[in-house]
């Protein structure tokens, strides 16, 4: 009974994603309990109230695409245009490519690119970032690039990330 409504909430988050969950139904019939302890982590991969979305979606599309080339990628990209990101700032990030992007996002482009790459040359980075966006953001931009890896890493072990997939920006 429990899983039922479980796999039923799975299904209208997909809707809202706009992409399949498979492997989130397959920690669900296997242990309700394994998922529930994933769905405590869902909170903090979320979490963002003083960070703009655009600079929010551009660090989570980044560290997400360094992890997943496929369903991960396109999820970041759906909830980024549903938040009010433009096309052209997530086709800019996509191709790599930070000329496009306003002197605010390159910022957090070349902040998030340093953090994953573990260069620890982001201070000055970090610093214009505090500036602009204030502490309580900061740490909002810290979970947008640390927890954007759980998902497709979580998918890639069990199994489920077999293929990359052209993206789609347009809505």
């Amino acid at each position: 009974m429990l899983r039922a409504l479980v796999l039923t909430r799975i299904a209208t988050e997909e809707r809202r994603l706009g992409m399949p969950l498979d492997y989130v139904k397959y920690i669900v019939r296997t242990s309700l309990a394994a998922f529930f302890r994933y769905t405590l982590f869902l909170p903090m991969s979320r979490y963002r109230h003083r960070l703009p979305a655009d600079a929010f979606y551009v660090a989570r599309l980044i560290a997400t695409a360094r992890e997943d080339c496929g369903s991960c990628v396109q999820i970041v990209v759906n909830l980024a245009r549903k938040s009010g990101v433009r096309a052209e700032v997530l086709e800019a990030v996509l191709a790599n490519r930070i000329e496009p992007l306003t002197d605010d996002l390159q910022d957090v482009f070349r902040f998030t690119h340093s953090v994953l790459d573990a260069n620890y040359d982001e201070a000055d980075l970090r610093q214009r970032l505090q500036s602009r966006y204030g502490e309580e953001a900061m740490i909002e931009l810290a979970f947008a690039i640390a927890t954007a890896r759980v998902f497709p890493v979580t998918k890639r072990a069990l199994g489920y990330a077999v293929s990359c997939s052209s993206m789609r920006i347009q809505m």
